[in-house]
């Protein structure tokens, strides 16, 4: 007679313990006090698997033999070895006897007695609340320690950091990477500088050869939009800030509708635990900004727009319940801007829809662009805020921050190249091991030095614009040359620049302009740089 002996324990603490060693002790003792001899014996164990789950490999391999009419009978501790909840315990059951198998337990043998059967049913359920109940203790005895600081809610260290080895889960024991920090300030710089997208920051960071977490090449949009959303990159620590939940799309037509897989969300802010703080690797300031920058991205983005050319497209709000004005179409190829309270359901207008009448594109476009030319055309209004914004040199504290961080992180590579060659001439290392690491070395230190000589040439580019545009009349006049015969996007792109909101309240339109008080804010809107401008007035037009 062939017997299959089945152990399990869940956790790695159990494992290390030789928990599962222990039951497979008492397995064999049990069949040599059945004359089963040891050769007879097959094993099968599933360390560190949850019995909440029927997906185990052990499990799984014992099933197959049983099928296959290679095992007639399975030795087990107790039934919650077997699984934890008493629904799959029946089905295993059910599965195993159908192929003629014996199911024995030791702490609790059973039989096919109506009284057996009740009892394994309460053991069962019982197995199942203690499963509960353990999980909500350690849920509450985590939730305690995250709560006092004494404890990290990553299971994966953020890139930019890294932790003590023998704490990893102590928030004291966190540091920056001087080589990974460097690039995380590389990517908000990037991201923030001018007509940059994600796109071009992950072609930036290709060609300088950074390497991501993973030790990969390629950046992904989505890892890095998720990195400039991380608070943790201003050192605030926070547990609970995301959970998983099923897919709603499918990665690829391809793929069954059952196997989307998960998505991460972001949680209420309120939810938020805050556990610790660690040292910031960029500012308030420019973690705002590309938070600003983001969400304008994501409310102007083209597959927002669907018909038609708008040029105020994003930049409507509707005077009477201050929704945002999106365009849209009316047959047969009328324009207009309609508010968002049209939809029915909206706080403001709980009995119905914004009263507020369509705005007609075509109309509103010229009007808005009208006042836009004779703005520009007699800038006395303005003269004096540029002036006071334009004065003296400019060199912004972020950049001076990056240049000693990559001097820091270069400094410390330089540092690690030579201790393994320290190592490899001590005949510590092998050769091969000693080419790979100072290969990798020698990459992440070529890339820093190309991201210094990029941060120098920035410097240099900001002084000199900042000479050219001193006075407000050069400014002005570069942008008078081309107003007769610019086109839509040249348009586009100086409303987007000078044009804060426009508002529209029945027959009155009042546009809000903004001035740049900076050059580089001369090509990035003014939802991305908000506090870089000074200036603030209202035209009114009707």
């Amino acid at each position: 007679m062939t017997v299959a002996l089945y152990a399990r324990v869940s956790s790695q603490r159990q494992t290390n313990t030789q928990t599962i060693d222990q039951q497979l002790d008492r397995l064999r003792v049990r069949a040599d006090e059945s004359g089963v001899p040891q050769a007879a014996c097959l094993v099968f164990r599933d360390d560190g698997y949850s019995g909440t789950s029927l997906r185990r490999p052990g499990l799984d391999a014992l099933r197959d033999a049983v099928a296959s009419a290679e095992v007639e009978r399975v030795l087990i501790t107790a039934p919650d070895r077997l699984a934890r909840k008493y629904v799959h315990q029946v089905l295993l059951l059910e599965e195993l006897e159908r192929f003629g198998c014996v199911v024995e337990f030791l702490d609790r043998p059973m039989s096919h007695d109506p009284h057996d059967q009740l009892l394994l049913q309460i053991r069962g359920a019982v197995a199942e609340y203690e499963r509960t109940l353990i999980a909500e203790r350690m849920r509450r005895g985590r939730l305690a320690k995250l709560r006092t600081g004494t404890l990290l809610p990553w299971t994966r260290v953020p890139y930019g950091y890294r932790v003590d080895l023998d704490r990893p889960r102590d928030p004291s024991g966190v540091q920056i990477d001087p080589a990974a920090g460097a690039v995380v300030q590389e990517i908000f710089a990037r991201y923030l500088a001018d007509g940059a997208t994600l796109g071009t920051v992950v072609a930036t960071l290709k060609q300088h050869g950074a390497l991501t977490a993973h030790g990969r090449r390629h950046w992904s949009r989505s890892s890095l939009r998720w990195m400039l959303r991380n608070p943790v990159y201003l050192g605030q620590v926070y547990a609970y800030r995301t959970y998983s939940r099923p897919a709603r799309q499918r990665h690829s037509p391809l793929q069954p509708i059952g196997r989307q897989g998960t998505t991460l969300e972001l949680a209420a802010r309120e939810t938020w635990v805050l556990v610790a703080t660690i040292p910031p690797l960029i500012s308030q300031e420019l973690f705002d900004q590309a938070q600003a920058k983001l969400a304008q991205n994501r409310e102007q983005a083209r597959r927002h727009l669907i018909t038609g050319e708008y040029l105020l497209r994003a930049l409507v709000s509707c005077g009477v319940c201050g929704y945002t004005c999106k365009g849209c179409q009316k047959p047969p190829r009328y324009t207009y801007y309609m508010c968002a309270g049209k939809v029915p359901g909206r706080p403001e207008h709980p009995e119905g829809r914004c009263p507020a009448r369509y705005i007609p594109a075509p109309a509103l476009d010229d009007l808005v662009w009208q006042d836009l030319c004779e703005v520009l055309t007699h800038p006395e209004s303005i003269a004096q805020a540029l002036e006071r914004a334009q004065a003296g040199a400019w060199l912004p504290q972020e950049l001076q921050a990056r240049r000693t961080q990559l001097q820091s992180g270069m400094e410390h590579l330089a540092r690690q190249i030579e201790r393994v060659g320290d190592a490899y001439q001590a005949g510590a290392m092998p050769l091969a091991e000693y080419r790979h690491r100072r290969q990798t070395l020698d990459e992440r230190l070529h890339a820093l030095e190309r991201q210094r000589q990029q941060l120098e040439a920035q410097v240099d580019q900001h002084q000199a614009v900042t000479q050219v545009m001193a006075s407000i009349e050069g400014f002005c006049e570069q942008v008078q040359r081309g107003l007769a015969q610019a086109t839509f996007a040249q348009r586009r792109q100086l409303v987007e620049l000078l044009i804060d909101r426009v508002i529209v309240t029945n027959g009155d339109v009042e546009i809000r302009y903004v001035i740049p008080t900076s050059p580089a804010s001369t090509h990035v809107r003014f939802s991305h740089l908000r506090t870089n401008y000074l200036l603030l007035f209202s035209a009114v037009a009707s």
